[in-house]
């Protein structure tokens, strides 16, 4: 059954989230934490790029059998700038001192689209920590098969989390999928952004140049779920077909929808993630 944008904008989206500001090795980090059961591992959350947490809680409600973790990138939402730019390695251990700070020994952990390749990243640098593995409309980094340039362009744009306007102009081009048919859904998400400092934003873009996880995806041993969007163009599914052959122990899972569909169909993309996590 798909989500309506009723189910979404109805959505009690702080009902069991706990909001707190974390020191992690002096940078503070805005945190939403959702308790789970004791007997399974909560799932770490990396969100996408510009992305402040909240716009990840109707997918946090609608996760039944597990506690959940998602935090801002410094110089994102609420968590405020970083002392030095960051590559993905830095970032993989701030969430895994994060974990340990949280008494979490072990999470499983999803990333989507630009939090796909930092979800890559932790896999690889923290493999005895991270059980299971999703990676949601993402790629394998530079090596990654583009877009539209046109589409790619106006994701690159900062103004898309700075001007809700032109964010509603947008929506349907870029992500696709539910987007190109209910206007309801892009001024739900609108509403939920909150903006990234343009700064916190380029530190976001620079810190994936140059990065690749192609050399060392054959290495990732953790169970791994790839979901894609069909009707995606920020990253079309040749790059979930690429993830899913490298990975040794993948299962792809392809989603008639746009890249926002843990956005616009939380109620199906937690399930599909739960029973995959469960078996």
């Amino acid at each position: 059954m798909n989500n309506t944008a009723e189910d979404i904008m109805n959505c009690d989206i702080e009902s069991d989230i706990e909001i707190r500001m974390i020191d992690v090795s002096g940078q503070l980090l805005k945190v939403a934490i959702k308790t789970g059961p004791d007997d399974t591992p909560p799932l770490l959350m990396f969100n996408g790029i510009g992305a402040n947490l909240e716009l990840a809680f109707p997918f946090l409600e609608e996760l039944k059998g597990r506690g959940a973790v998602i935090f801002d990138i410094p110089g994102v939402g609420g968590s405020p700038m970083p002392a030095l730019p960051y590559r993905p390695s830095v970032l993989a251990r701030m969430a895994k001192n994060l974990c340990y700070i949280l008494g979490y020994e072990q999470v499983d952990v999803s990333g989507v689209s630009w939090g796909g390749g930092l979800a890559q990243q932790f896999a690889h640098q923290y493999p005895k920590m991270c059980r299971k593995l999703i990676l949601a409309a993402t790629s394998a980094g530079w090596v990654m098969i583009p877009g539209n340039p046109s589409v790619l362009s106006k994701m690159t744009n900062i103004k898309r989390y700075t001007d809700k306007g032109y964010m509603r102009s947008i929506a349907a081009e870029i992500y696709g999928g539910d987007f190109r048919n209910d206007e309801t859904l892009i001024n739900i998400h609108a509403d939920g952004m909150r903006p990234a400092s343009n700064a916190g934003y380029v530190l976001q873009l620079l810190a994936m140049v140059g990065w690749t996880s192609a050399h060392w995806l054959w290495s990732i041993k953790q169970p791994t779920l790839v979901m894609s969007g069909t009707d995606d163009p920020l990253i079309p599914v040749a790059n979930a077909n690429f993830l899913a052959t490298m990975i040794p122990d993948a299962k792809l899972e392809l989603i008639d929808n746009g890249h926002l569909f843990l956005v616009t169909r939380p109620k199906d993309s937690a399930r599909m993630i739960e029973e995959f996590l469960d078996a």
